[in-house]
């Protein structure tokens, strides 16, 4: 092999059952025609994909996102001829291929695929007329993180909504279908119900949000920002990413995580290839796939994130008590899940949120 990484290669790579340094390189792409991957920064961290570069070096380069919104605007702008590889939710990639900006992934090119979990393997989302546009990626929840040493006993919901104590030390993802979930769960409204409120429920939630707006101390974009607000103590409470929480308690801090009975937000992101890309940069995009699918990559996210890939790869390596960081270790918890969806009335959702926060 020279200049060139055959499929069998790559996958026994992916597999370790190759040496790396007996590996070829994947096409080079060089130049103009460096390969892009458009995507959180938590999950191009060089450590993670140091191995796929060093086997076969390809010249990535990686355009980091804040949002899922963001990611689609700029690709409905143009960007899809200047992105090779993305990263949609699983309950957004309708948008994406609604308008155009993606391909279907050509799974035969993807083997470790063959590995995802039943509840990602089922899914309706993600695909159209039978063929797949976002393959699940990685999951996981988004629970209430709070200050155990500050706070009495664990909050529910209703923290976020009722009471004085806490106010002014409250924090919310800036983030209007998370956030307007949420207000639905408080408000007791059932689930197969949340995505397709009708006009008096969505105004039963602005309410509730615009009183909720009064006890925060901020909406947060960037969970760095809100990991030095947990730790400052600034923030007791928050609508959290699961990493603060295993960073503060690193660092000393008593911290809780809290799942409330009336649901928990559950969220898988995809990567997928916008339309345009073709040739060897389509050939690198499914060889990239296979690899944030595989063991090597599974392996650096279940302790760095700590994240779950959506297959099973890894699962069975890992000790029990990281499987239960990263929630894998008893898998009938993703039927416990609110999966996050698309509601047909977004944009009305969005056109809410940003009333709620000009109140």
């Amino acid at each position: 092999m020279k200049n060139r990484m055959t499929r069998r290669s790559l996958l026994q790579t992916l597999c370790g059952a190759t040496a790396l340094g007996s590996l070829g390189a994947m096409p080079s792409l060089a130049g103009s025609n460096e390969f892009v991957w458009m995507t959180w920064e938590n999950l191009a961290k060089d450590d993670y994909l140091a191995k796929l570069l060093a086997a076969s070096p390809i010249d990535l380069r990686k355009n980091f996102i804040g949002t899922d919104d963001e990611q689609f605007a700029k690709l409905r702008a143009g960007g899809a001829s200047s992105v090779d590889l993305i990263t949609p939710g699983l309950d957004k990639v309708e948008f994406y291929v609604e308008s155009g900006l993606l391909q279907p992934v050509d799974l035969d090119r993807v083997p470790n695929a063959a590995a995802l979990y039943d509840t990602f393997r089922n899914t309706p989302l993600g695909k159209k007329n039978g063929e797949t546009y976002g393959v699940p990626f990685y999951w996981g929840i988004n629970p209430i993180v709070y200050r155990a040493d500050l706070m009495d006993g664990e909050p529910d919901w209703s923290v976020f909504f009722e009471g004085d104590k806490h106010a002014g030390k409250l924090a919310m993802r800036d983030y209007a279908l998370e956030g307007i979930m949420i207000a639905a769960m408080y408000l007791g409204i059932p689930q197969d119900r949340m995505f397709h409120m009708d006009d008096a429920e969505l105004g039963e939630v602005k309410k509730a949000l615009i009183a909720q707006k009064k006890k925060l101390r901020t909406y947060w974009n960037s969970i760095s920002d809100l990991t030095n607000l947990f730790a400052s103590g600034e923030v007791v409470c928050a609508f959290s990413w699961v990493p603060p929480y295993h960073e503060l308690r690193a660092r000393g801090l008593e911290m809780g995580m809290a799942l409330p009975e009336a649901g928990v937000i559950g969220w898988c992101d995809t990567v997928a290839v916008p339309a345009g890309v073709e040739g060897q940069k389509l050939e690198v995009a499914h060889d990239l796939i296979n690899y944030l699918l595989g063991p090597v990559y599974g392996e650096k996210l279940a302790y760095g994130g700590p994240y779950a890939t959506s297959t099973s790869l890894i699962r069975d390596q890992l000790p029990l008590d990281q499987q239960e960081k990263i929630f894998v270790k008893d898998l009938s918890i993703m039927d416990t899940f609110v999966w996050k969806q698309n509601p047909p009335r977004y944009n009305e959702w969005v056109a809410l949120w940003n009333e709620v926060k000009a109140s």
